[in-house]
């Protein structure tokens, strides 16, 4: 009687392939190369680690990938961190919406009391307000309401505006209000015949809460509103009545010719009658 293939009287020979880790065979080479990724994974991005491991078989894509993804976003997430750590107070206010014609003021102007005269007494929690702009450690936050810690916020935006609005006279603020003229970051006059002459900010009055800022225009040398209506909620006393006559004095070159056209009405094709006087 013919026998079996596999009798039990007779032993069967059983190959031991290498084997990976989830029991399935791999080739020689991409043992060793796992073999040095694994020992410097570290060093090896996390798409090209992920793209080799995909094509050995028997790994679980999804696994991989959940893996890598968390990988990435604890990275992502750290750096994300670090960049809202080394942002300044006085960097965050001036990136808020509607706050695109404030500069950056320095610090050290800011820490010379001489700067600051007067202030004291037209600013509300004065000293808590300026330890809130320079970032100073001595936060009122826990002896104070909530109220109370939205009245330091207002007074400290107050404070800024107030300190900038000197700063920008100043030869260090002038420069740096001249590199955002010359990106228009203070709009153009609305004016057709001044053809998109760059405005400078205004104030209409030096004393808080006045008048809001508007654009004034070189050229035809009248002011206007922002098109913006979050800049046009911001106070003129931030900038002031004097800063683009000054600023136009210091840079002379800038002062462009008045426009050497006027609109005339027509009717038909006629010019409009003035009445005597006019």
């Amino acid at each position: 009687m013919p026998r079996k293939a596999h009798d039990e009287d007779t032993p069967m020979r059983v190959e031991s392939p290498q084997s990976d880790s989830w029991g399935l065979p791999m080739d020689a080479r991409d043992k060793e190369k796992l073999k040095e990724m694994e020992k410097s994974k570290d060093h090896v991005s996390a798409s090209t680690y992920s793209s080799f491991m995909k094509q050995i078989p028997g790994k679980n894509n999804e696994e991989i990938e959940s893996d890598t993804d968390e990988e990435e976003s604890e990275v992502s997430g750290s750096g994300d961190g670090e960049e809202e750590e080394e942002m300044s107070w006085i960097s965050w206010f001036c990136s808020l919406r509607g706050n695109e014609f404030f500069c950056e003021v320095d610090e050290d102007y800011i820490q010379d009391d001489f700067n600051l005269c007067g202030l004291s007494s037209q600013v509300p929690y004065y000293e808590y307000a300026l330890d809130l702009i320079l970032d100073t450690d001595s936060s009122p936050g826990e002896m104070f309401t909530e109220e109370q810690n939205e009245l330091v916020e207002s007074a400290a935006e107050m404070l800024y505006g107030l300190i900038h609005a000197r700063y920008i006279l100043t030869s260090r603020g002038l420069s740096v209000m001249l590199e955002k003229y010359k990106n228009y970051d203070f709009g153009r006059c609305p004016r057709v015949y001044c053809q998109g002459q760059p405005c400078v900010p205004v104030g209409q009055s030096d004393v808080p809460r006045g008048s809001t800022v508007k654009i004034y225009c070189p050229r035809c040398e009248d002011l206007y509103y922002p098109r913006s209506k979050y800049q046009g909620n911001v106070d003129g006393a931030y900038f002031g009545t004097t800063f683009p006559h000054l600023f136009l004095m210091t840079y002379s070159h800038l002062k462009p010719p008045k426009p050497s056209q006027q609109y005339v009405p027509r009717v038909f094709g006629f010019k409009l009658h003035k009445p005597k006087g006019n």
